[in-house]
């Protein structure tokens, strides 16, 4: 039934995770797609079961980066903070986000998130917003910016603060019925 609790019941999204993630740009987007019922698996690191955010809350980690491939997923989300300075030196998890946007599936990122699809190779041509302190480097990966709450180019779904998350939720999962 349209707008129901379940769209996404049929649906296996990635959230990445690593140390000083932004709470709210991990939580809020992992409980939405759970409540729209997807199946959830936070990504991190060989060998790392908990990451800790910005102010030490914790997140555990279901499965490493390096165990899990791209046609596993429909879709993999990338909260911010500080987090994807991380992220975008793992090559695996640039790996995953390449390989499930370049198998169709939706890559989205948020704030400081744009790092790893920039890093990921996957931000050129595309239209794309961000937290406004990375707008230069989203610029220069050959990404158009845009300034919005959220800006959709075919399976690339960004968004720029906190603020942003319910238009991001929304639009990830219009995009992934």
């Amino acid at each position: 039934m349209k707008g129901s609790s379940m769209d996404l019941e049929d649906k296996r999204i990635a959230i990445l995770a690593e140390d000083n993630y932004q709470e709210l740009e991990l939580w809020y987007p992992l409980l939405r797609m759970r409540e729209a019922g997807a199946e959830v698996t936070v990504v991190g690191m060989p060998g790392v079961e908990e990451y800790h955010s910005k102010h030490g809350y914790p997140v555990q980690v279901d499965a490493a980066a390096d165990t899990v491939a791209a046609d596993d997923f429909d879709a993999v989300i990338i909260p911010g903070g500080y987090a994807p300075d991380r992220m975008r030196r793992h090559p695996p998890m640039l790996d995953l986000v390449k390989g499930v946007f370049e198998r169709g599936g939706v890559v989205a990122a948020i704030c400081h998130a744009a790092w790893v699809p920039i890093s990921a190779g996957i931000m050129k041509g595309k239209r794309a917003t961000c937290v406004s302190a990375i707008k230069d480097d989203v610029i220069n990966a050959g990404a158009t910016y845009v300034d919005a709450e959220v800006v959709q180019d075919g399976k690339l779904i960004t968004s720029r603060v906190p603020s942003d998350l319910p238009a991001f939720c929304r639009t990830i999962i219009t995009a992934l019925k």
